[in-house]
């Protein structure tokens, strides 16, 4: 390192992973049932494709503090997932439902304690105040596990999505932290235009770039002499002969030195 620099950057205080397999269900919400997951009806749906597009949005978080510790919480919030089901008819045009479901779950105890430091800016020539409270964030990866075409009393159609998704939420507090840097990042190197052109599209490029091709096909000969792994040849440093030896002989084109001939 070059040197010890201090920097003010979001630090996670606490995160916890939530992992959920939803299906749809009539009545309300419970840890594996969600009566948003069925679609609006369907015109003579036949194949079920995928999801696409997932999309999560935090609406609100409740903290209540606890008695034992107050920078412990009992976290609520309430969040929305969205979604796009695609499938085909059975005229063969490809079609596509939109899902959204609201979601509300509750961890007993969470570590976000509060900001103790009050911060202010200047910037353009105006204060401004640091919104430097806890910050609670989620990260989400979801998929559709299976869809299936449900015909109801009605006779209408409907398309009721298995939804699986992993979610972690984080307490963020901007804290100034010191960490080794290796001075500045370098300068870039000046870009050019034909850095800019992909290959794919330019095939000009892509032929210049492309290896030598070979100008004969293989031919199906069999070789003169066998491969020996035992076989080894060596030269001397002095450049006075050059050994090749097996286990069955050593032989020295130096024929002068009777000690070494063989």
């Amino acid at each position: 390192p070059y040197e010890l620099v201090c920097i003010e950057v979001p630090k996670i205080f606490d995160q916890r992973l939530i992992k959920r397999c939803l299906v749809y269900c009539k009545g309300p919400d419970t840890a594996k049932t969600d009566r948003e997951l069925r679609s609006n009806p369907l015109t003579e749906p036949r194949n079920f494709i995928g999801c696409r597009d997932f999309n999560i949005k935090l609406n609100s978080v409740e903290k209540f503090p606890l008695r034992s510790n107050a920078n412990f919480k009992k976290i609520v919030f309430r969040y929305t997932i969205s979604f796009y089901a695609d499938y085909i008819d059975c005229n063969g045009v490809n079609k596509c439902e939109f899902y959204e479901i609201n979601r509300t779950d509750v961890i007993n105890r969470f570590y976000c304690p509060d900001s103790i430091a009050q911060a202010s800016a200047y910037t353009d020539n105006h204060p401004t105040k640091y919104m430097d409270e806890n910050i609670i964030k989620l990260d989400m990866v979801a998929e559709c596990l299976d869809g299936e075409f449900i015909q109801c009393d009605d006779d209408q159609w409907y398309l009721d999505i298995t939804l699986g998704y992993f979610l972690v939420i984080k307490a963020e507090l901007n804290v100034q932290l010191l960490v080794p840097a290796y001075g500045y990042c370098p300068i870039p190197e000046e870009s050019s235009e034909d850095d800019d052109i992909d290959p794919e599209e330019n095939p000009c490029i892509r032929f210049m770039n492309s290896p030598i091709p070979k100008f004969y096909p293989d031919q199906n000969l069999q070789p003169l002499f066998e491969e020996n792994d035992d076989y080894i040849c060596c030269q001397d440093n002095d450049d006075d002969y050059i050994c090749c030896q097996d286990k069955f002989y050593t032989s020295y084109n130096n024929e002068s030195d009777e000690e070494h001939y063989h």
